[in-house]
């Protein structure tokens, strides 16, 4: 009875992967070439069911394939000192010397790149950030945090040096070696697991040189140092599940706290995701029997507590204005909007007053499909803090009568995080301050005002100036997939499977919070990579603990 119940399970998840995988890909296709979804379509639904059965099919077949190998490796695993479970054991990881060798290694590649596109990317907000803190100016759209480690740094310069670039080149430089090392610790953490040293080195050339993860470590953006930090949280409870000792436990709480705040002071829907995964985490160990639960309910509340208390702080401090709504409301927006846009008609005359309450008659025809942007400037807070409930009523009411158009106004917003062919161009026809995106909005590029770009190595700003703003890798067939946010994202997804129901590694728990922060980019108003460039720096961690390193017992199939 136990080994058939174990089988069922076993081809249930391969089943759901495989179900929700085609559904990404057949839905994402529609969405991408003609903007909608057709769930009649015969020839879709073929498809469909054909790519079901064959990533079913596959994901099973790989599961046998790691229990067959893993049957073979199962005896004889020692390591040095420390402790996994099961009465296996840690290596060390890096020496002061190798961390810093490394850690220096991982910086030189980047700063190559840094010279090439000097003075750095200074985008995605950064002109807005920097005008906040010279004109003394704050709201808390942006984080506060970031705010002012970014247009404090260019002010600073500017006002010793006269240069703005050399203010934008400090601070990404910073932000630099402090991502390096968080890299670096990744990987040192990798090590303590028994991880070889090509394989280190392959991850630290991936940290190092390939292009979408260089772009974000040398942007000026929050998403670098945000992302960073969530992985360096998850790191750092995975070693407090195999640190023994209160002593040593208690210094692992106070690196996971410190690590936490950071993460989350760097992007709001960061403490969303936090406070989510606390609650499930908190939870779920009441019905596991641990010696020392006291050290992870403090790292899971106290971070929430510190920078609620932080954020509040540097708020009143800085007197900055609050009261905006819509980055919360994207998603109702278009949906009601993209109603309003393809059947004006069905609103009635006292629906449509309500709508232009909060959106005017003149916004609405600017609804585009696959980004929020302006219709989120030409929304009215005022009068939604004034009655929010008539906006609800509303979107409530057209849901009811349109529920396509509220699911394809949704998934237009979202479909690049899990549909791995799509082309990020959400910005087609937008000027920016040195060019006009046309094929492709992959990444920012350009050097916002007051700065300048003044490459060094003018090969280096051309190479990334075409995949930025050019499409060529993410039209070529396989190599597109190391490019795409939902390629990694079903990785992601595979690995954790894998994981949880074939490796039996109940201590993978807080990748969970790395999921609740993807979640929350559903709700936001567009996909670019910038919201999930987290998903590539857990991929080598996990493609080694899960698949590479026999840790935990394999369940029998």
């Amino acid at each position: 009875m136990r080994n058939q119940k174990s089988k069922n399970k076993t081809w249930l998840m391969p089943v759901l992967f495989g179900v929700c995988m085609s559904l990404g890909i057949v839905w994402g296709y529609q969405l991408e070439s003609s903007d909608h979804i057709d769930i009649g379509n015969v020839k879709m639904l073929l498809l469909f069911w054909g790519l079901s059965v064959f990533i079913t099919l596959a994901v099973r077949y790989s599961w046998n394939k790691l229990l067959l190998r893993s049957r073979k490796e199962k005896q004889g695993i020692t390591f040095v000192s420390g402790r996994t479970g099961k009465g296996q054991e840690l290596k060390k990881g890096y020496t002061s010397d190798e961390f810093f060798k490394v850690w220096m290694i991982i910086a030189a590649l980047n700063f190559v790149v840094l010279l090439g596109v000097y003075p750095g990317f200074f985008v995605y907000d950064a002109q807005t950030e920097v005008i906040e803190v010279l004109s003394r100016s704050f709201n808390t759209h942006h984080p506060l945090l970031h705010v002012l480690l970014l247009g404090g740094s260019v002010a600073f310069f500017h006002k010793f040096t006269g240069s703005y670039n050399a203010g934008i080149f400090f601070y990404i430089l910073m932000q630099m070696l402090v991502m390096t090392w968080i890299f670096t610790y990744v990987i040192s953490y990798l090590k303590k697991h028994g991880a070889g040293k090509k394989y280190r080195a392959f991850t630290a050339a991936f940290f190092g040189v390939f292009p979408t993860i260089v772009m974000y470590t040398l942007c000026s953006c929050k998403d670098g140092f945000f992302s960073a930090f969530l992985i360096l949280s998850v790191i750092l409870m995975l070693e407090w599940e195999e640190t023994e000792g209160r002593g040593l436990k208690r210094r692992k709480a106070w690196q996971i706290i410190i690590s936490a705040v950071l993460m989350m002071l760097f992007r709001h829907n960061g403490f969303y995701a936090y406070l989510v995964f606390a609650v499930i985490v908190i939870v779920a160990a009441k019905f596991v029997k641990e010696k020392d639960r006291y050290h992870r309910v403090t790292f899971l509340i106290a971070p929430v507590i510190i920078y609620f208390c932080i954020n509040t702080i540097i708020g009143a401090a800085l007197s900055a204005e609050t009261g905006e709504h819509q980055e919360m409301l994207t998603v109702p927006i278009q949906q009601l909007a993209r109603v309003y846009y393809y059947d004006k008609d069905s609103f009635t005359e006292e629906e449509k007053e309500v709508l232009y309450t909060y959106l005017s008659e003149e916004a609405l025809p600017h609804y585009t499909p696959r980004i929020s942007d302006i219709l989120k400037m030409y929304f009215d807070n005022a009068a939604y803090e004034k009655d929010s409930r008539s906006f609800w009523r509303l979107w409530l009411g057209k849901g009811l009568q349109n529920p396509m158009s509220y699911l394809n106004g949704w998934f237009l917003t979202s479909y690049g995080y899990w549909y791995p062919g799509a082309v990020i161009n959400v910005y087609q026809g937008n000027t920016v301050f040195t060019f006009t995106y046309t094929d492709s909005s992959y990444f920012g590029y350009e050097v916002e005002l007051p700065g300048e770009r003044k490459s060094l190595i003018p090969f280096i700003d051309a190479f990334y100036r075409k995949l930025s703003i050019e499409k060529f890798q993410q039209n070529i067939p396989v190599v597109s997939l190391l490019f795409s946010p939902a390629a990694y994202f079903w990785l992601f997804i595979y690995l954790l499977m894998t994981a949880g129901v074939i490796r039996r590694k109940l201590g993978m728990y807080p990748w969970l919070l790395v999921l609740l922060v993807w979640l929350t980019i559903l709700l936001g108003p567009t996909y670019l990579v910038r919201y999930t460039i987290y998903l590539w720096y857990s991929v080598p961690v996990l493609v080694y603990t899960v698949l590479l390193h026999n840790h935990y017992a394999v369940e029998d199939l």
